[in-house]
């Protein structure tokens, strides 16, 4: 892997919207790994720790904890370089099943959320054109 390939810390923060220090953090709860470092100690990524750190983002919000980010990361990573048999390869194909269920029930949870809260904004601008007419009306009298 040569350089030219890597990018430092600062440039994958910005690409992925992720603060350094969000990063950093990632790194020390083992989620990702800077594919190498420079001879000043600066980290330099990969464009598959990059992805990597895109999923974790993507993780974040649905409210998967570090653990079962750790858990998840994981499974993929054996899933991606072991040989399609074996008890091990079956319990990471369930275990991202699982985690595959467990991501619809969150974004149904999400849907439900965006409803409700678009349903308040609505109410919200029904009341505001309210009183804005009644404010007309009152500056016309």
């Amino acid at each position: 892997m040569t350089t030219q390939s890597l990018h430092k810390i600062g440039a994958v923060a910005g690409r992925v919207g992720l603060s350094l220090r969000t990063v950093r953090y990632y790194e020390e709860q083992g989620l990702v790994r800077p594919a190498q470092r420079t001879d000043g100690g600066f980290r330099l990524y990969s464009e598959e720790q990059i992805a990597r750190l895109e999923l974790i983002k993507q993780m974040k919000p649905l409210g998967f904890s570090v653990r079962e980010m750790n858990q998840l990361l994981a499974a993929r990573d054996r899933l991606g370089s072991g040989e399609p048999d074996g008890a091990g390869y079956e319990r990471d194909l369930d275990s991202l099943g699982g985690y595959a269920e467990v991501t619809e029930q969150k974004i149904e949870v999400l849907r439900e959320q965006l409803v409700s809260a678009e349903s308040f904004t609505s109410q919200l601008r029904r009341e505001l054109r309210r009183h804005r007419r009644r404010a007309i009306a009152s500056a016309r009298s």
